[in-house]
């Protein structure tokens, strides 16, 4: 065990150092908050309200909201100056019977364990309310928050019951208490009499938590019959903005590395040997026989071009026609 506070108890003029641990644990099955679909665990973030901007956990204060709205802000050093003297001496104020306290009062316990040299008087304590049958009331402040405890002895440790204050136990305010419920003396007996049979010695060791029990059961079977969900590497947000921009660099310069490949693959296919072939043809035809002149520049683009244009003069022969009629327009 971890201790998670450490200080001394004052009982009267003696000082024991001690050192507190949590006498309990949590055994529920816990379970995350996942996406339905696939099991991603939900996360969530510190977020300010004001400027939507998530918060690092080093820069939050606690803040104490006045009923106007307006807010008054904590810092650590401000709880450091208050007056807390319960903040490393459990404190005994007074000695009383157990069976005066309500439980309700309980909160959490705690097992005190003698520091160093401290056993002696440890043990001293222990004794005398062993002895006397009685517990002392203190104080202890845990986490910045100061609260009443009872002191008392279990198993040969002191024990510490952290307790609600007076104002915290709420009252009970329900309406059949002000009603005259009459109760038939045959049926007061009967329930004593059930009473009386079921009543015996507390075991906590024959009581079992049957909930708990079966959702084990449960979570079994569904591993043993493959209903698991095995969850992909997420990396973190840093890797994957870097891998974002990372991705998009290559894809613009693979964009533009295929252009210019396309390019090149069709610069190949241009007639740009025939050009000379075609010239000589364009110069043979008469001057102002523009549109003529045009339709070797329209078949260059077209990859089967070469192959049709390979003999000149069948060009300057089919040129002829268009000449003759623009002869007869004139």
């Amino acid at each position: 065990m971890r201790s998670i506070w450490r200080g001394a108890v004052s009982f009267g003029l003696v000082s024991i150092g001690v050192k507190l641990y949590s006498a309990t644990e949590d055994h529920d099955i816990r379970f995350h908050q996942v996406h339905a679909t696939d099991g991603g665990r939900v996360r969530y973030r510190r977020v300010c309200s004001i400027d939507g901007e998530e918060v690092e956990y080093s820069d939050i204060a606690k803040g104490y909201e006045l009923p106007d709205g307006q807010v008054i802000v904590l810092t650590d050093e401000d709880f450091d100056e208050l007056p807390l003297n319960s903040r490393r001496e459990i404190e005994v104020l007074e000695f009383v019977d157990q069976e005066q306290i309500d439980p309700i009062h309980f909160e959490k316990t705690y097992y005190l364990e003698p520091d160093g040299p401290a056993t002696r008087p440890y043990v001293l304590l222990r004794e005398a309310l062993e002895n006397t049958g009685q517990v002392a009331i203190t104080k202890i402040a845990i986490r910045q928050r100061e609260s009443l405890a009872a002191l008392r002895v279990r198993e040969g440790v002191l024990v510490l019951h952290t307790m609600r204050w007076p104002d915290e136990i709420r009252r009970p305010d329900f309406a059949f208490l002000d009603e005259d419920v009459e109760v038939r003396k045959q049926e007061l007996q009967m329930a004593e009499a059930l009473i009386s049979s079921m009543s015996g010695d507390f075991d906590p060791s024959q009581f079992s938590d049957d909930y708990r029990d079966a959702m084990a059961a449960l979570l079994d079977a569904k591993q043993s019959g493959g209903e698991v969900q095995q969850l992909p590497e997420v990396a973190d947000a840093g890797a994957a903005v870097v891998d974002l921009m990372s991705a998009l660099r290559r894809s613009v310069e693979r964009a533009r590395g295929g252009d210019a490949a396309s390019e090149q693959a069709e610069e190949p296919e241009a007639p740009v040997e025939e050009a000379p072939a075609t010239k000589a043809a364009a110069g043979k035809a008469p001057a102002g026989k523009a549109p003529a002149g045009k339709a070797p520049a329209r078949k260059a683009p077209a990859r089967k071009a070469p192959a049709k244009k390979a003999p000149a003069g069948k060009a300057a022969a089919d040129e002829k026609p268009p000449a003759k009629r623009a002869r007869r327009s004139a």
